[in-house]
Formats: C-alpha cells, sequence, structure tokens
C-alpha cells in the first residue's frame, strides 16, 4: 500500500510538471461563469461577529524574533479575533472599475484561497464551547459544532483544510501543488499572529488526517451535499502557556458526542473541468496517526539585525504580492543577508518553531542587484549538514565560493558568478518578474528520501516551502520592497542548470523580490469597511 501511494505521489509529481516545450494539463481559457466564491461559509449556524483588532498597534515587528520579548496576553474572545484577522483576514479591498476583489494577510496562488480555518476552543469567554469556522469576509466564527473538549483554559486548537477546486479552477493538475504551498502560508501567517499575542504555536504532526477531518466536521457528508468537499491539512495547537501533546481521540470523541450544525455552501454553480489526478494524489498523500516528532534545531546566534521600526500588524496588514518590479532597485548586503538569515530554524524562534522536522529545503539564488554581492548563483544550505550531499547532486563545475563579508552561521555559497537575469526569467516561465527584482530562487527539497515510506510528506515540503515563502513576504515589506511566489516555473529545465539528474532534489516553489511597481487604475479600500461595526 505504501509503494502503490509512493507510485502514485511521484507519478502525479512527474506529470504535474512545466516543460520548456508544454504546460502540465490545466483549463483551455478561464470558465468566468463557474468562478469558486472567494468565501465558504455554513449556513444554519449561530454566528459570532468578532471584534476587529486595531490594525496599526504595537508590538514592532522585530520583536516576534525575540524569544520573551512580548509578554503573552490572555486568551480571550478579542485576542483570537485578532489571530484570526492578522494571519487568515482581509487586509483590503481593491477595486478596478465594476471589478472588486478581496486580498487577505495570508498569501494564496492566484488570490484564490483554497485554505479554510477553524478552531476549536473550550472555556473561552465569549465564544461557545466546540468547533468554530472562520469566515474571513464577515470576520465572524460560524459555530458548527457544540461539545466539551479536553483542552486546558489557556490553549485552542486551529484546524486548516484546504478546498482543491479553488485552485483547479485556475490551474488545473498543478493547483494540488499550489494548495500545498498555501497551507505553509497558512501555517506561518498563524504562527506569526499569535507570536503578536505573546502565544506558542505547535504543529500537532502525530495526528492523522482522518482525525483531523473528524475534528473539523469535514468527514460529514450531510453537511456538504453537493458542495465542494474539504481535505484535512493540519492541526495547530495555540497556548498562552506551555505546549504540551493534546490526544486526537479525544477531541474526535467530542466531535462524534457534539451537536453539529451548518450545510456548506456551494462555490461553482458547475464545474466543466474535472481533474481527478488531484483526488488521487490527496488520496495518495493522506498521513495517517504517527508517533510525535520534535527535533530541536542547530543552535544558530540571535537574528541578524533589522532596521524596520514599523509594528507587526502593520507589516502584515500591507504585505502584498507584487505585480511588476521596476528593474532597477537594489538592497543591501545586509537586508539580503537578514533576509535569508530569517528563513533558518531556531528555537523559539518563529515561524519555523511550530514544526517539528529538520530543514528539508535550501535556496538556489539568482543574484541580480544585491550591493557588495556579485550578480549570479548562489545556493543558501538551511541545514549545516546538507553540504556534502548537494555537492554530490550539482554540478561538479561549481565554484562554492563563501561571499566575503557573509555572515559565518549563514551557509551560503556563491556558484557562479554570471548575469543570471535571463536564466531566471527563463526559467519561471518567462515572467520577467522573476529578472526585474534584486533577487530570485527557487526551493530545492530532498525530494527522494524524504518520501521514503512516508508519501504524505510530499504535502509537508511544500509547506516548508511556503512557511519560507512567508517569510520573504514579510521581511521583504520590512526591508521596504516587496516579493511575490512564483508557481510556474519550467522543473527540470531548473534542475537542469543545476546538475540534478534524478530525484533526489527538486524544485518546489520559486519566489522573487525587488522594487515593485504601483498599478495606479486600482483603488484600495479598507479591509472592513463594509462591516457595521467597531472598526
Amino acid at each position: 500500500m505504501v509503494n502503490s501511494a509512493l507510485d502514485t505521489v511521484l507519478g502525479y509529481h512527474q506529470r504535474t510538471k512545466h516543460h520548456l516545450y508544454r504546460y502540465a494539463a490545466g483549463p483551455h481559457g478561464l470558465d468566468w461563469g463557474s468562478q469558486p466564491n472567494a468565501f465558504r461559509s455554513f449556513e444554519g449556524c449561530a454566528r459570532l461577529e468578532l471584534p476587529l483588532p486595531a490594525f496599526d498597534a504595537a508590538p514592532l515587528y522585530t520583536s516576534l524574533f525575540q524569544p520573551g520579548k512580548i509578554a503573552a496576553q490572555a486568551l480571550t474572545q478579542a485576542n483570537i479575533a485578532a489571530l484570526l484577522a492578522y494571519a487568515f483576514g482581509l487586509s483590503a479591498w481593491k477595486q478596478y472599475g465594476y471589478n472588486r476583489w478581496a486580498l487577505r494577510c495570508n498569501p494564496s496562488s492566484g488570490n484564490l484561497h483554497p485554505t479554510e480555518a477553524y478552531v476549536i476552543t473550550n472555556g473561552c469567554d465569549g465564544i461557545a464551547d466546540g468547533a468554530h469556522h472562520y469566515l474571513s469576509r464577515d470576520h465572524v466564527l460560524e459555530h458548527r459544532c457544540h461539545s466539551s473538549v479536553a483542552l486546558t483554559p489557556d490553549a485552542f486548537l486551529l484546524g486548516i483544510s484546504s478546498i482543491h477546486w479553488r485552485e483547479a479552477w485556475k490551474y488545473g493538475e498543478r493547483a494540488y501543488r499550489y494548495c500545498q504551498h498555501d497551507a505553509g502560508h497558512a501555517i506561518a501567517a498563524a504562527r506569526i499572529a499569535a507570536a503578536m499575542l505573546g502565544w506558542q504555536v505547535r504543529l500537532l504532526d502525530s495526528w492523522g488526517d482522518a482525525a483531523i477531518a473528524a475534528a473539523l466536521g469535514l468527514d460529514r457528508d450531510q453537511d456538504f451535499g453537493e458542495a465542494e468537499r474539504e481535505h484535512p491539512d493540519a492541526m495547530l495547537l495555540v497556548t498562552a502557556g506551555t505546549i504540551g501533546p493534546v490526544a486526537a481521540e479525544t477531541i474526535v470523541r467530542a466531535a462524534g458526542n457534539g451537536h453539529w450544525q451548518g450545510r456548506a455552501n456551494a462555490l461553482s454553480p458547475y464545474r466543466l473541468d474535472d481533474w481527478p489526478v488531484i483526488e488521487a494524489a490527496a488520496q495518495a498523500c493522506l498521513k495517517p496517526a504517527t508517533d510525535e516528532l520534535f527535533r530541536q534545531p542547530r543552535a544558530l546566534p540571535e537574528p541578524l539585525a533589522s532596521p524596520c521600526g514599523q509594528s507587526a500588524a502593520t507589516i502584515v496588514m500591507q504585505r502584498r504580492s507584487a505585480q511588476a518590479f521596476d528593474g532597477v532597485t537594489s538592497i543591501s548586503a545586509a537586508a539580503f543577508y537578514r533576509m535569508l538569515d530569517m528563513t533558518l530554524p531556531r528555537s523559539g524562534v518563529p515561524p519555523f518553531d511550530a514544526i517539528g522536522w529538520e530543514a528539508r529545503v535550501h535556496l538556489a539564488l539568482f543574484v541580480h542587484r544585491v550591493d557588495g554581492l556579485a550578480p549570479g548563483l548562489y545556493v543558501l544550505l538551511r541545514n549545516g549538514q546538507a553540504k556534502p550531499k548537494l555537492r554530490d547532486v550539482l554540478m561538479p563545475e561549481f565554484e562554492w565560493l563563501r561571499p566575503q563579508g557573509c555572515p559565518e552561521h549563514l551557509t551560503l555559497y556563491r556558484l557562479l558568478a554570471a548575469d543570471a537575469r535571463d536564466a531566471a526569467q527563463t526559467l519561471s516561465c518567462h515572467q520577467e518578474i522573476a529578472a526585474d527584482g534584486a533577487f530570485s530562487l527557487g526551493m530545492l527539497a530532498e525530494f527522494e528520501v524524504s518520501l521514503t515510506e512516508k508519501p504524505w510528506v510530499y504535502r509537508q515540503l511544500f509547506w516548508e516551502a511556503g512557511i519560507i515563502g512567508q517569510m520573504f513576504y514579510l521581511e521583504a515589506e520590512a526591508a521596504g520592497v516587496r516579493g511575490t511566489g512564483i508557481g510556474c516555473y519550467f522543473d527540470d529545465a531548473v534542475h537542469e542548470l543545476l546538475g540534478i539528474k534524478d530525484l533526489s532534489l527538486q524544485s518546489m516553489y520559486h519566489f522573487t523580490v525587488g522594487g515593485a511597481l504601483t498599478d495606479t487604475r486600482l483603488q484600495t479600500l479598507p479591509p472592513y469597511a463594509h462591516l457595521q461595526r467597531n472598526i
């Protein structure tokens, strides 16, 4: 069974690669009549209107990464509401002519937002016990299940799921990859939002998908009917106290004994395209219950200093995906090193302290405009023990030269000095944004060895890449520039450039950072001005 699932996952990965001579299977044009609703809701639920936070409030962004700097706030309705707003809420509305669309704090491929968020609470003043769905458009909790769960008063559970159709509508078979990117974005967004309140977050990686589905009500056929189903992604423990184990069995038992209400809305009136390979991959990637695994990361010095003096709320709310770069803006070497540094796992430092596995994703960097660094191809090893493995796999002609002035703990090497702009643009599906920024990058996962006997780790590799991407988003804003994720790239052309001839390393996600151009035709509107309550 494991081998069959692994074969399915590997087959999906190979099948959904973009190539220089053809793209992965997708729709032939967009069917706007079947465009999915951007917001999932459950009709018939009790709705709790949540208070909105002060979007310009302290603490400082840089304080988030100093353990103990921010005192833990009480687990109240207002504070849980703030976490949901900063992690999954709206950040703005954009309008062009008669078209209007929402932006959110958690990034998403194509702004399609397949990720749904849930909370499970017990004993929180102002929030009924049980499972709730968060509807970001209205900043409300929909009470899906009334039950009494075994949680300490200073903790709650945060669950995330994916609606694959939201991405498949635009991207076809490759959409499953993008849903997993977005799950990683969401995990990081939740961890950052929790840090703003002095709270801790831990991915409950021992939980199986069946338990997550049961706890969140995703397995209730009667509540979905013909509506698009949600696939379980992850369950997170959020606490103002000490991280501890949470037995899935007790939460599932409470859900089974609880009173459920609400029926999911249908997101599309019809679907002209069907992508069964996505469901096959999702089934092959289903995670069983496993032993708890949490490894402490290698000891590192404190994060490199940042000159950013803005509040965390400001950085989170202003985060955007750049649509184009000016092709001239450079960044300092100090800003570049700080961005790279914030992708390294550290004990007690968000967001990577929320996940328990050793770093398995490394960065191949196309440096274009970083003051003091020669343009060219570089590699950052996020796991200090990975150098021998990568040297064996990457092109033997690479020079592996340490840049002068690079902080000692950053395992950054220049592989080749060259003008890499044309290569970066070509590899990222000919998109100019990969060449016009200060730098772009591909995220290389230790692939084949990670999936052996654990096909579901395929999802985690994308999650890790998404978490890295979220930190680049935030750090770019803190440095006065902007970033954007790139899901479209020519997989094997990337591998060929680097000398990768097998599945030992695979590119999972691309990203780019630079000086953004602003489309002045677009009008920006406040995120919750449409609500008739405190703003």
